[in-house]
């Protein structure tokens, strides 16, 4: 099956799915959904509602969610949130203070990680959602995080989210969440000089920045991959026909980032 025999003009990226010897094609979705925090004025639950039809209209595998509810009936939160997106509950939430990962069904999870990240005092604690999930054949190692406002902590932080990447152990890997600087910070650098890429600088597509929502002009969420993963496109979903522009606004201060990837059969694959 070619690509142009999956793509949709309504998503303008290949949908999700298996090729014939074995390869898949996986949409990774990246959301700050600020705790699902309604904002003053709206109606209780807006923020939530509005969020599960973004992640919706992006029709994702996964979705690496960062600050994620965490206090009072947290996992109750989560559960909602995942079941109106059609999505189930992988790992995290307050377990990692904010980074989760959901998924659909499509997934078979090997096995998941929460890993709390060293502390900055005087800072709030930082951790990592991880998981291994298998698409057939294919492993695909999932971080979810969230770096704080501290350019030192970040840069600490990176070097522990690339161990959590080796952890894991997979033949592909994704790391996607808020980083708290573009690619031009010493953090970024430090995951992108090693096994991971910025996925939007492989293959652009739809918009750039992602904060803050209102006027967006900083790109401080990505997606990141490691070799061999083809990257199909990503950026943020802004031009996506499914995807209401008053949905962006309401649902968070952060716009998401969606990437297609293309994972080789391990069978097959070249590096």
């Amino acid at each position: 099956m070619t690509l142009a025999a999956v793509r949709s003009p309504q998503h303008d990226l290949p949908a999700s799915h298996t090729e014939p010897d074995g390869s898949v094609v996986v949409r990774v979705l990246s959301y700050n959904i600020r705790s699902l925090r309604d904002a003053p004025g709206q109606q209780p639950g807006a923020a939530r509602q509005a969020v599960a039809r973004v992640i919706r209209a992006t029709a994702p595998d996964v979705v690496c969610v960062q600050e994620a509810p965490r206090f009072f009936r947290w996992r109750k939160a989560l559960a909602r949130l995942a079941r109106e997106a059609g999505l189930v509950h992988v790992a995290g939430g307050a377990t990692t203070t904010g980074p989760a990962i959901l998924s659909t069904l499509r997934p078979h999870v090997e096995h998941t990680a929460e890993v709390g990240l060293p502390r900055t005092p005087g800072l709030p604690r930082r951790g990592v959602a991880g998981a291994v999930l298998r698409f057939g054949d294919v492993r695909l190692a999932v971080l979810s995080c969230h770096f704080g406002p501290a350019a030192g902590e970040r840069y600490v932080h990176a070097g522990q989210l690339l161990g959590q990447l080796t952890a894991l152990d997979a033949p592909y890997a994704v790391a996607a969440g808020g980083f708290g600087e573009g690619p031009q910070g010493r953090a970024f650098q430090r995951l992108t000089a090693g096994p991971l890429h910025d996925a939007r600088e492989l293959r652009p597509w739809g918009s750039e920045f992602t904060a803050p929502v209102a006027h967006p002009h900083q790109r401080i969420d990505a997606v990141l991959t490691t070799g061999g993963v083809e990257v199909l496109g990503c950026g943020v979903p802004d031009a996506l026909a499914a995807v209401r522009p008053d949905d962006l606004h309401t649902a968070a201060d952060h716009r998401p980032v969606l990437a297609a990837l293309r994972l080789p059969h391990p069978g097959g694959r070249t590096d």
